[in-house]
């Protein structure tokens, strides 16, 4: 859930990563490899190389970064002891974090995963629409990853990462499944801005239960379905997990309107089998 910007960054989760967020932007673990090499070689250009990035895709990343979580990298400049880079001393806070919450998520048994039934209403590429009860979502059903996260290279999937099942066709019935841990939820009131962020999937519902934990509770939200001519669907409860932390800052609680999203390369499209 999102978080005062007075606070840190919030915590999240995408599907089998850990993930932090401030302001809409995700920092992963491609981030925080590509902090450390700059942290080790000295310098950003250093970094890409041993990473086998580009130099004005990593700069173009860090500036990213730097936009909402403030100065990670300090430049200086050529003179008797040569330029370079090295990290500001909040980036250490910053990693620290993220290595707290990584070992967080992998410390968590199972993932709920919320599945619901939809007829896929339309192809492009890898990812596929589906009408589904609480309205469209879009997910993988073949093997690749799309744009949505070659843009910006935050989901660190593998290639063979995607759905289940193969290619689907419009028309087909599906399953779709979403990982409690690549939902993120913001408050009602206080959404992301849906142009801050790469995440196409986005629904409002209220907090219905809290199923807590030591560090890591699944807040269960119930989302009401969308009028679909005449259809009678019940509503739908979703699963997202959020550290136990957040929720006593945030003061979490039944009842409370929020908004979800997750990107549709974190959501997985199974066909349904007769």
């Amino acid at each position: 859930m999102g978080e005062p910007t007075d606070s840190g960054p919030a915590p999240a989760a995408g599907r089998g990563r850990a993930a932090l967020i401030e302001d809409g932007v995700e920092f992963d673990g491609r981030d925080a490899a590509l902090l450390r090499a700059v942290d080790a070689a000295g310098s950003v250009a250093g970094a890409a190389s041993e990473l086998g990035r580009s130099r004005a895709r990593a700069l173009t990343r860090i500036e990213t970064l730097e936009d909402a979580y403030g100065t990670l990298v300090e430049r200086r400049r050529g003179g008797e002891g040569g330029g370079g880079s090295r990290l500001a001393a909040s980036t250490r806070d910053l990693l620290d974090r993220y290595d707290r919450l990584q070992a967080v998520l992998a410390a968590t048994a199972s993932v709920p995963e919320t599945v619901l039934d939809g007829t896929v209403a339309a192809v492009d590429g890898e990812l596929a629409v589906v009408d589904t009860p609480v309205g469209e979502l879009s997910g993988l059903h073949g093997g690749t990853v799309d744009d949505e996260d070659a843009d910006d290279g935050t989901d660190g999937r593998d290639a063979d990462d995607g759905a289940d099942g193969g290619a689907v066709a419009v028309g087909d019935a599906v399953q779709v499944r979403i990982g409690a841990d690549a939902v993120t939820v913001n408050d009602a009131a206080n959404a992301v801005d849906p142009d801050a962020t790469s995440a196409r999937n986005r629904l409002a519902g209220r907090v219905s239960r809290i199923d807590s934990g030591e560090t890591v509770s699944t807040v269960r939200i119930v989302v009401e379905p969308v009028d679909r001519g005449g259809t009678d669907d019940a509503a739908v409860e979703v699963a997202a997990l959020i550290t136990a932390e957040s929720i006593n800052r945030l003061g979490l609680a039944p009842g409370d309107p929020v908004s979800l999203r997750w990107k549709a390369t974190a959501t997985r499209l199974v066909a349904q089998v007769e």
